[in-house]
């Protein structure tokens, strides 16, 4: 199965002074990507409000390979690494491609669900935990076993 994945535009926004794309946007459009994943399949921001729970990151880690330029086109990618069973806990691999096909970045992400009125970390609905279940699986991908 193929990585979960969209097209957008490199912005002027995400320009740094040497004009090529600022080490936070590689991650901005990687959590842009996440949360498009989470709507796409039910999950809307508005559902997490009602829900009363929010993804949150224990772990961030680029490796930055290729810079992008002012209004480069970008293909940006979702592939599950890792899920513990009650699917409270997941990793996720972001990679970054330029127009040309070559990965600019890759992006692991770390992750929980956090209960925002208890400001505690939390076990999904199943139903959230299906979703997650469905992004195609990376290379890597293994169960995360609670220590």
């Amino acid at each position: 199965m193929q990585a979960y994945e969209k097209t957008y535009t490199a912005r002027w926004a995400d320009m740094d002074p040497n004009v090529h794309m600022r080490h936070s946007a590689y991650t901005d459009y990687a959590a842009q990507l996440r949360l498009e994943y989470l709507a796409d399949h039910g999950f809307a921001m508005h559902t997490f409000a009602k829900l009363a729970i929010g993804p949150i990151l224990f772990r961030e880690d680029t490796r930055f390979l290729k810079e992008v330029g002012l209004s480069e086109m970008i293909r940006v990618t979702a592939e599950l690494a890792g899920l513990n069973e009650d699917g409270s806990r997941w990793r996720i691999v972001h990679t970054i491609y330029k127009a040309d096909g070559r990965p600019a970045a890759i992006i692991t992400v770390d992750g929980a669900w956090m209960n925002l009125r208890l400001r505690k970390l939390t076990i999904p609905p199943a139903e959230l935990v299906e979703v997650m279940r469905q992004l195609p699986h990376h290379e890597t991908y293994a169960d995360i076993v609670k220590q």
